[in-house]
């Protein structure tokens, strides 16, 4: 189910206007030639009737495997999977899971396939494409005619694996994913925003300077320090602030040239940079409110993107690592802003030929109840921390509006090796359940448990207040006494 923030639609010229900008960055990158090998796989926005291939592939985003139990985390797919679907992991489910997806919340009986993995356990689209894992889904598409694959990411290995399993079924294989081409635009922080600036104009992003070189590196740090408080380093592709280092003022503004190059190339040595790569250096804003927006994307021509909903991100640390979301408490004006210019990107990247889940990060800068500017920092195009929750709730909540809730990682030592059945028996009747009323929390990506007492949580309030007491108070107190 999709739900539309407020049933909000942009104009017809804003949209015009947005493909139309989106056109000259198509132009500059040559986009048309290289969508053309991937247009027969390509999503139609049909709801076809032939089983789905739900998968969680993250291998194509540097140092998640930094993330403990980050292995297990393709079983997020599983909460998109249901009757006759397939989801594939290459690791077995945690005990007990598979039972409470289909008792507890009534998510069907997909069938799971275990991929038989290479040396990169993450790189689940490529083990899919040999071994049993791939003689069950060639079956699968030839007895339906056909077959969907639904990734977490559109790279190329799934590409790949729907090339495959189209020319050896002879079914009608769709993928709802951007091609590649159309993914790295979207998840590469520097095309990204490119296009921002092509769609809204200047004011939308916080002061960048791209460099492909140590020394260039440095003297935009030292030019960004003269101006900021904070500045940073990022890498264009990565996630959670992986790729990010944040350095004050001071740590720059009182060192020589070859003391801030020897930061730079510390930081580059770090995230193992490959030479040549762009790398951003940019103003680190002195804001805690960085919201994000939550967008379905249909095929161009099929209808616009739509505003799903605005979140507050939970984020923790210097570098602002991604911890869950909250949905927005922000004065409307904020929102408004927010929703507008992303509506307006979305168009862009549609028009591009982006479909389905798609995320912005912000950042709102100044007084939100007064003098504000919001800015996009980053395009998740993916399925990620924020979408996979607020999808799964609407999923098991489909009629009226989305309740007050809050979604994170939970992670306490005390919960490492615990089982899954233990923790839904500690939490009792607070446990949510399709079949009875009460309950407000639900659990997912409970893998991690085994090795690093980590699992994802929603908890559910009657009000916002609620739910986060919910989360930070009562949950801890359930499962630990």
């Amino acid at each position: 189910m999709s739900r539309n923030w407020r049933k909000l639609e942009l104009e017809h010229k804003a949209a015009t206007e947005a493909h139309q900008a989106a056109a000259v960055l198509s132009a500059e990158l040559h986009l048309s030639e290289q969508l053309d090998a991937y247009r027969s796989l390509s999503w139609s926005g049909a709801d076809r009737p032939v089983p789905t291939l739900h998968l969680d592939d993250v291998s194509a985003i540097p140092f998640l495997v930094d993330i403990a139990g980050v292995e297990e985390y393709q079983h997020r797919a599983r909460v998109r999977a249901g009757d006759g679907d397939f989801f594939a992991a290459s690791t077995p489910a945690a005990a007990g899971y598979e039972d409470y997806c289909q008792k507890a919340l009534a998510m069907g009986a997909p069938t799971m396939l275990i991929a038989e993995p290479g040396d990169n356990k993450l790189a689940v689209a490529d083990a899919c494409s040999q071994g049993p894992a791939y003689a069950q889904l060639l079956d699968g598409a030839r007895a339906s005619g056909g077959l969907t694959i639904h990734p977490y990411m559109g790279i190329e290995d799934v590409w790949q694996l729907g090339a495959k399993l189209s020319n050896e079924s002879g079914g009608d294989l769709e993928i709802i994913a951007p091609p590649p081409p159309v993914t790295w635009i979207a998840n590469d922080k520097q095309s990204f925003s490119r296009l921002v600036e092509l769609v809204l104009g200047d004011g939308w992003l916080v002061e960048t300077h791209t460099t492909t070189d140590p020394d260039a590196m440095a003297r935009s740090l030292r030019l960004l320090a003269m101006r900021h408080d904070r500045v940073g380093l990022k890498r264009t592709r990565c996630a959670s602030a992986m790729g990010n280092c944040v350095y004050d003022r001071a740590e720059i503004a009182g060192l020589g040239d070859d003391e801030i190059r020897a930061v730079v190339e510390a930081f580059l040595e770090r995230t193992e940079w490959p030479e040549g790569e762009e790398v951003l250096a940019v103003a680190w804003e002195n804001t805690d409110i960085s919201p994000s927006t939550q967008l379905w994307i249909p095929p161009h021509g099929q209808g616009q993107p739509v505003l799903e909903g605005i979140y507050e991100q939970i984020l923790v640390g210097p570098e602002k690592m991604f911890l869950g979301s909250r949905p927005s408490g922000l004065p409307a004006p904020v929102n408004e802003t927010l929703a507008r210019s992303a509506l307006e990107v979305a168009a862009g990247l549609q028009s591009l030929g982006y479909v389905g889940r798609c995320s912005f990060d912000h950042l709102v800068i100044g007084d939100p109840n007064g003098e504000f500017r919001a800015v996009f920092v980053e395009c998740n195009g993916r399925w990620g921390g924020t979408s996979t929750p607020m999808s799964l709730l609407d999923r098991l909540l489909p009629d009226g509006p989305r309740p007050a809730y809050r979604a994170q990682d939970f992670v306490d030592d005390r919960l490492v090796g615990v089982p899954l059945d233990d923790i839904l028996a500690r939490v009792g009747d607070a446990l949510f359940r399709t079949d009875r009323p009460g309950g407000r929390y639900i659990f997912y990506n409970v893998g991690p448990l085994a090795g690093s007492g980590k699992l994802d949580v929603i908890a559910i309030g009657e009000t916002q207040e609620a739910a986060e007491q919910a989360m930070t108070e009562e949950l801890p107190a359930l499962l630990f006494g």
